[in-house]
């Protein structure tokens, strides 16, 4: 777990670093500086990419980790393995770009009454989702070599400040609206060939095929799982947008923006595990590769649980002082509206972050393609209650259809998962943080009705930090005397001595 755990850590610091850039840009520039319906373009668009992009990737994602074992030999480049990470995703792009075209008029109808100013940049999607596939594809290849600081930085740091000066060029009216649009290709254009670069610096990649490697076998197997990918994508990449698009066209895109706000916010509960995660990721693979039924359910118990933990402490740092950062907020009253979505959806992120590596363990396992039926499950589960609730409750409504469509499609994956592979992600430990948490959200409705908040901003700024590091700092305290990680305890032990 060594190089997993620093790798992780760096990959960590990258995350919260280009957050706090990220946090700057979106909550003091975008809300400074671009209007909600414009935020919402910016976000619609920005979806649309993602899911474009992820759909071409024909599962790259997923096959790159499960596979990388087999080709693995450092001595010859891995066989090759990288030249068809390349090719297989330009098929998909090619394939998906077609169909992007094809169904232009009726997509364009679904979004054409409340958000026309979509349907003008439609086509400014193709190139925006090249560059983020390829982006995507390079970390991947990364990841599997345990080389995923870099990436992680060029990604969450670089592609942030390139954006905060496109922001800032538009803000002082160096470039008009439609530049800022424009230049999002650009953008991850410079970070693509960021990335390439550092992989071909490690010396493991190699452009020319060994298309003698492959055995029959795993041909064979890697054709029926990308093809079962390539179905699973259609269905399942649509699920994190679903809100985004549903919003926009039932609502209008100064909706959008306004949950956008709130999906930026609640987005930091999960950057932890984008870390943890991709990095545990290949030692799962191969040690379901192996046979070692013990070292997998480890790693995913390790994973899930110290997920739960992270993202329910930093859900209370958001939590807890929600109206205080609203009032900082530049024209925080247009987006205010959003506090309870924002509850919502930070309880369905802890959810999300800290099941889903069960998800990713099945992928790996000769059971992979049951996951598609959790897939449809979640995907069609959000379908409808976004169809549903967005009209009777509005971002509201989006925000209850994710919870509940994660919840559904978790309750259904889990006990299949335990059955089929006797893996379980859950343990004791989960139940004590919960029960910490419970603590912490009564300690903070006792604290907001036991003192009433001063007027004048100062005095307020200092409260909300008293109040935080209360109901934190006793949060921690149980949590290291509860000895639910001894990773955790380890650390904490280490700073108390040097202390």
């Amino acid at each position: 777990m060594g190089v997993i755990i620093r790798q992780s850590v760096k990959g960590t610091l990258a995350n919260y670093i280009g957050v706090a850039i990220g946090f700057f840009t979106t909550f003091f520039i975008l809300t400074r500086y671009l209007t909600p319906e414009e935020i919402g373009l910016t976000r619609v668009i920005l979806d649309a990419a993602v899911l474009l992009a992820g759909l071409s990737q024909l599962g790259t994602n997923s096959s790159v980790m499960r596979y990388f074992p087999y080709f693995r030999d450092e001595t010859k480049r891995d066989n090759g393995f990288f030249f068809w990470t390349l090719i297989i995703p330009l098929v998909g792009f090619i394939l998906f770009t077609l169909l992007f075209i094809l169904f232009k008029a009726p997509i364009s109808e679904f979004f054409q009454e409340k958000s026309p100013l979509f349907v003008d940049y439609y086509n400014l999607v193709l190139p925006i989702a090249f560059w983020m596939l390829y982006n995507a594809v390079f970390e991947f290849n990364a990841s599997v070599l345990q080389r995923i600081a870099v990436p992680r930085f060029i990604k969450e740091v670089g592609c942030r400040i390139f954006l905060l000066a496109t922001y800032l060029l538009y803000g002082f009216n160096v470039i008009s609206f439609d530049g800022v649009l424009k230049g999002f290709a650009i953008i991850y254009f410079l970070c693509t060939l960021l990335n390439l670069g550092y992989l071909i610096s490690l010396k493991r990649v190699s452009f020319k095929p060994n298309f003698k490697y492959p055995t029959r076998e795993i041909k064979k197997d890697f054709t029926l799982y990308t093809l079962f990918l390539v179905t699973a994508a259609v269905v399942g990449l649509i699920t994190p947008s679903i809100n985004t698009f549903f919003v926009t066209a039932k609502m209008g895109l100064e909706s959008t923006g306004v949950l956008t706000i709130a999906i930026y916010i609640v987005a930091i509960i999960e950057m932890p595990y984008r870390s943890l995660g991709v990095v545990s990721l290949p030692s799962i693979s191969q040690a379901m590769k192996d046979g070692d039924l013990q070292r997998t359910n480890e790693l995913c118990k390790s994973v899930s649980l110290h997920q739960l933990l992270i993202s329910t402490f930093i859900f209370m740092l958001i939590w807890i002082n929600i109206d205080l950062f609203f009032e900082l907020l530049p024209n925080g009253y247009k987006y205010a509206g959003a506090t309870m979505a924002i509850a919502i959806l930070g309880l369905s992120r802890i959810l999300h972050s800290s099941l889903s590596i069960g998800t990713s363990a099945l992928g790996f396992s000769r059971h992979y393609y049951f996951s598609l039926i959790f897939t449809f499950i979640l995907t069609f589960t959000a379908i409808v209650l976004n169809n549903k609730l967005i009209p009777i409750y509005g971002i509201d409504g989006a925000a209850w259809a994710t919870l509940i469509s994660y919840f559904v499609a978790y309750l259904f994956l889990l006990p299949f998962l335990y059955f089929t592979t006797k893996i379980f992600v859950l343990s004791k430990g989960q139940i004590i943080v919960i029960l910490i948490f419970l603590i912490m959200l009564s300690m903070n409705i006792f604290w907001n009705r036991l003192f009433e908040m001063p007027s004048s901003i100062i005095p307020k700024i200092a409260l909300y930090g008293v109040k935080t590091l209360v109901i934190c700092g006793l949060g921690i305290i149980a949590v290291y005397i509860s000895k639910i990680s001894a990773d955790i305890n380890r650390i904490m032990d280490k700073i108390l001595r040097r202390g």
